[in-house]
């Protein structure tokens, strides 16, 4: 499965996530995106985590006004796509 970052206050959606078997990291600083096959921001803060330049390879999900379930869908559509 792939491995997710999740931002902190996503708690939600990072279980979801686990439960349907991905391996997940919580975002606290831009090193903590490495290795991760797309990442989840809450949409609540454009510049997330301070950085204001693309600090990684993959997907960047906004779970702005999404479910858990949705935002799971929207990895699982992702990762069908690479």
């Amino acid at each position: 499965m792939a491995r997710i970052g999740v931002e902190g206050t996503l708690s939600d959606v990072r279980e979801a996530l686990q439960s349907k078997g991905h391996d997940t990291v919580e975002l606290k600083s831009e090193q903590d995106t490495q290795g991760c096959d797309c990442c989840v921001i809450s949409g609540q803060d454009k510049n997330v985590m301070g950085m204001a330049d693309a600090a990684m390879q993959g997907s960047v999900i906004n779970a702005n006004g999404m479910t858990a379930d949705e935002v799971c869908q929207a990895v699982d559509a992702r990762g069908q796509q690479q």
